[in-house]
């Protein structure tokens, strides 16, 4: 089945309209083939019988956003970002204070645990606390269980996977779960960047990464703006290696390194 181009338009004003996110045609054959399985279970011959449907059931719907906003994740990627952490901001931080994390666009989990791997080796449990969100409502889930493949492991330090990575056994051979109690100071819940996050506090440091590729101009002035409510005076925002913020206003950050910023005012 074919996606018409009068069907794509139509849905991207909707992902837009709901998540902000900014399809370029270029991502019309993903959109067809990542919906094409909804239309098999409800045995749709067409797209437009399918948006139909999304446009009067807000969980089709939510289904629909789950599947085209599933992007590629792996732990400890972009390691520069985990160096610096581990070299220029943990050894910093006052521990009278809780350090405060927020993985803004969280994904399936591997950036919120990497960070909780790093925070962990250095600081003692009542000392760090992670809030991972991400529109996508299935890899919120995926997050809280901490299931993983086994080859996901290949990019995790040596020290680390040998203390937080359990290698499953019986039906999850193949697979390794991270360490049950990292997950009390983490906190998996779906989030909008689109609205503000007053819920969650302020932060230490913020990562927004692989994100904001999606974003039109306007949208991501947005989104970095509502995100930046969140993060504390001489605070960390991370975007990726591959984003920049070259088109919008950002007076109240300082761009320290590549990709790097933090908050003065």
């Amino acid at each position: 089945m074919i996606l018409a181009e009068n069907e794509f338009i139509t849905i991207q004003k909707l992902i837009s309209r709901e998540v902000g996110i900014d399809l370029s045609h270029s991502k019309k054959l993903l959109v067809q083939t990542r919906l094409l399985k909804r239309l098999l279970y409800y045995k749709f011959d067409n797209y437009l019988d399918y948006i139909r449907l999304i446009q009067i059931n807000p969980q089709e719907r939510i289904e629909m956003i789950n599947l085209i906003t599933t992007n590629e994740t792996y732990f400890f990627r972009e390691i520069e970002h985990f160096e610096y952490l581990q070299k220029y901001i943990i050894p910093k931080h006052p521990f009278k204070k809780k350090f405060r994390f927020w993985s803004a666009a969280a994904s399936v989990g591997a950036e919120a645990y990497s960070i909780a791997m790093l925070l962990d080796k250095t600081m003692a449990r009542s000392d760090w606390e992670i809030v991972a969100t991400d529109i996508n409502t299935d890899v919120i889930q995926q997050a809280k269980v901490g299931l993983y493949p086994e080859k996901w492991a290949d990019k995790i330090p040596l020290e680390l996977k040998k203390a937080y990575c359990l290698k499953g056994r019986a039906k999850h051979a193949g697979q390794f779960l991270m360490d049950r109690g990292l997950i009390e100071n983490m906190d998996f819940s779906v989030g909008n960047l689109m609205k503000t996050n007053t819920k969650i506090g302020r932060f230490d440091v913020i990562f927004l990464r692989n994100v904001l590729i999606y974003f039109d101009t306007q949208t991501k002035q947005m989104v970095v703006d509502n995100v930046l409510r969140n993060l504390k005076v001489g605070g960390y925002l991370f975007i990726s290696l591959t984003e920049n913020l070259n088109m919008i206003q950002i007076a109240s950050l300082k761009n320290i390194e590549t990709s790097i910023y933090k908050k003065i005012k």
